[in-house]
């Protein structure tokens, strides 16, 4: 079904289009016909992965710098999208935050950081794009990428856990209240898709955890970008499903549960040194911002 022009008209909003998951999925779309717009918080991030998709599919790729967690920012974003005349057909809402963390050393304000953007801004995102489709009478198809951990919990990233979750909710909720509008919801929970970004915050420290998930994992590899892309493709494409989570993770929810059980051994000393990691590569994530 991955034709060439299978989404040629289309015009996808991509929340975390940057890098990552978000970046590999627009990727995808593009090369199946669709344009699309990126969204993050770092403007120059933004604009080498537009660069970048515009050098292989010129004009298909346009960047806007939005922080989803300001629902001012979120229905600015949107009417400056339909007024310029690009008015979105699909949403793919992927930009999230995590980190491991001992639950009882989280701050609010570390709670609210993951909360924010993910519960929060996936909400404020997909209402203001509802919204429009209503009003339009034109339908939609979103997808929201979630996890696993919605199923089984997860220890020690509790608030990413209650925020995808929501989503997981959500995504069942509006496809039945939508349905009638001709929009979609559904949801991908995907294993391990290594990025430099998700590792950095989630196995700090570690050699190589994509090896191990790989030896441990029912199918003996872990995801990549062609799994995303086209799982994603298939769910905004005109097919009869709604309100559906697809975990994409070769089944190995069903053998690791939430995973991070490994961290339930860790002493102290180890979680001071894994904080002082993710401290480092916020730090560093903050500098590259400018």
């Amino acid at each position: 079904m991955f034709r060439a022009g299978l989404f040629d008209g289309a015009r996808v909003l991509v929340t975390g289009g940057g890098t990552g998951l978000g970046r590999m999925m627009a990727e995808r779309l593009i090369e199946l016909g669709a344009s699309v717009e990126i969204w993050g918080r770092r403007g120059d991030v933004l604009a080498t992965a537009a660069a970048a998709m515009n050098a292989a599919h010129p004009g298909r790729a346009h960047a806007r710098a939005v922080d989803i967690k300001d629902p001012e920012a979120v229905d600015a974003a949107i009417a400056a999208m339909w007024d310029e005349g690009r008015p979105a057909t699909h949403l793919v809402n992927n930009a999230a935050g995590n980190f491991v963390s001992r639950t009882e050393d989280l701050s609010p304000r570390a709670f609210h950081a993951i909360a924010d953007i993910v519960f929060h801004g996936t909400f404020q995102v997909t209402q203001a794009v509802g919204k429009r489709w209503i009003a339009d009478g034109t339908g939609g198809a979103v997808v929201s990428i979630i996890v696993t951990w919605v199923r089984t919990g997860a220890p020690f990233v509790v608030p990413s856990a209650m925020s995808k979750a929501g989503v997981d909710a959500m995504t069942k909720s509006l496809a039945v209240e939508w349905g009638r509008h001709g929009i979609r919801l559904n949801a991908i929970a995907p294993g391990l898709i290594p990025t430099e970004g998700m590792l950095a915050r989630l196995r700090p420290g570690e050699n190589s955890p994509e090896h191990r998930a790989a030896a441990t994992n029912p199918m003996r590899r872990v995801g990549t970008a062609e799994d995303i892309g086209d799982l994603a493709a298939f769910l905004l494409s005109p097919v009869w499903i709604n309100g559906e989570t697809i975990a994409l993770d070769g089944g190995n929810w069903m053998t690791a549960g939430g995973g991070f059980h490994d961290a339930l051994a860790w002493s102290d000393a180890q979680w001071e040194e894994a904080r002082a990691r993710i401290k480092a590569r916020n730090a560093a994530d903050r500098a590259g911002r400018g």
